[in-house]
């Protein structure tokens, strides 16, 4: 298959036009000007980026991921296909020892059979004075017999896992999860400055929504926010939905660490797509209200209604300013955000660029970065 478009975000430069040869499902040229012959799908109009890569969600379209029920993650996944996320790492909340094995049994199956990338375990090893939508009474601290319990079930299906490293046994739990090719993200932390820089050197290579939920950058304790923009070998997960960040905490944070270094992430829940109203997030009650989720028992951002076309638009749209077009470097930034990024720290070298050898997972946007059509076998 050929497609072509007005432009195409190959990596560090942007063609215009350009085009895209593929042959089972993966790409074997990606060039500039007119196709070597007629292209099968012609957007002369458009913007083909890469498939985006969400590597922190919980759900969408009136699904939910958490409790890893097939019929349910096969339909968020489906929805947030249409949004253009190609790629999707399945997150879950905090949940019982019990029921966080039946949960990874599930996961383990649908990332088997492709419909997940992998699973993100954000929790329950997380702070309580940091938990946000999380039930308190799931958490705990880690133990390497449950950590070894949760792997063998999952059998190389867990792709990164969130822990608060200031909690006992943490340190060790990093060890654990780094040694089997886990990637370690620091979230829902009320832990130090050091305390971070040592889960770092340990390996923990990924801020989980960098701010939110975590203890706050201040003058004589800069905690985890800092400690985490500070490494260069960690990827910043950011929510810029508006909502979770102020939009000009974006701009400094990719100003600060560098577009390299930022994931840009959903964490939608089941109400993602859907009308205000009441939901469920795990086992808590979320009220979702002008499009804002909450937990309806203590008023906490519950995860967001976002999807991750919309996320790359406004991201988009904040980086051109008072330009009137999105110049080739927003594009690539946001491109590289959106799905470069998260590829890499995920150590998915087969994803998240247009270049040959990659999956031939393609996005279309129309010149007001809407998605006009998306093109993955997987």
């Amino acid at each position: 298959m050929i497609i072509s478009a007005g432009a195409v975000v190959a990596g560090d430069r942007v063609l215009r036009p350009g085009w895209i040869r593929s042959s089972g499902g993966v790409i074997d040229e990606v060039g500039a000007g007119t196709p070597p012959q007629p292209a099968d799908r012609d957007f002369p109009d458009g913007i083909a980026v890469p498939g985006f890569v969400d590597m922190h969600v919980h759900g969408g379209g009136g699904s939910s991921y958490t409790d890893g029920v097939a019929d349910e993650v096969r339909a968020a996944a489906a929805f947030h296909r249409g949004h253009g996320t190609t790629t999707t790492v399945t997150s879950t909340v905090s949940a019982t020892p019990e029921h966080l094995l039946v949960i990874v049994e599930r996961l383990r199956d649908l990332v088997r059979e492709g419909v997940s990338a992998g699973i993100h375990l954000e929790g329950p090893w997380i702070s309580h004075a940091r938990c946000g939508a999380h039930d308190p009474g799931a958490l705990r601290n880690p133990t390497l017999d449950e950590i070894d319990a949760v792997l063998e079930l999952a059998d190389g299906t867990v792709a990164m896992v969130t822990i608060a490293p200031e909690l006992p046994g943490a340190s060790e739990a990093i060890d654990r999860f780094v040694a089997a090719g886990v990637t370690v993200a620091v979230g829902h932390t009320d832990a130090t400055y050091d305390q971070v820089r040592d889960a770092v050197d340990r390996g923990a290579r990924v801020a989980t929504h960098l701010f939110n939920a975590m203890a706050p950058l201040t003058h004589r304790e800069p905690g985890p926010p800092l400690a985490l923009m500070d490494d260069p070998r960690v990827v910043v997960e950011m929510i810029g939905d508006g909502v979770h960040l102020h939009p000009a905490l974006v701009r400094d944070v990719q100003r600060a660490v560098g577009f390299d270094r930022v994931a840009l992430v959903t964490d939608a829940m089941v109400a993602a797509g859907m009308s205000d109203g009441a939901y469920k997030l795990g086992s808590l009650d979320v009220t979702v209200t002008d499009g804002v989720a909450r937990v309806s028992e203590t008023g906490a951002i519950a995860g967001s209604t976002a999807t991750m076309d919309g996320l790359f638009a406004r991201t988009a749209a904040g980086l051109r300013g008072h330009a009137d077009h999105f110049s080739d470097d927003v594009l690539i930034a946001c491109a590289a955000m959106t799905s470069g990024n998260p590829a890499r720290v995920l150590g998915r070298a087969d994803i998240g660029v247009l270049e040959p050898g990659r999956r031939a997972d393609v996005v279309v946007l129309d010149p007001d970065l809407r998605v006009t059509e998306v093109f993955s076998k997987h």
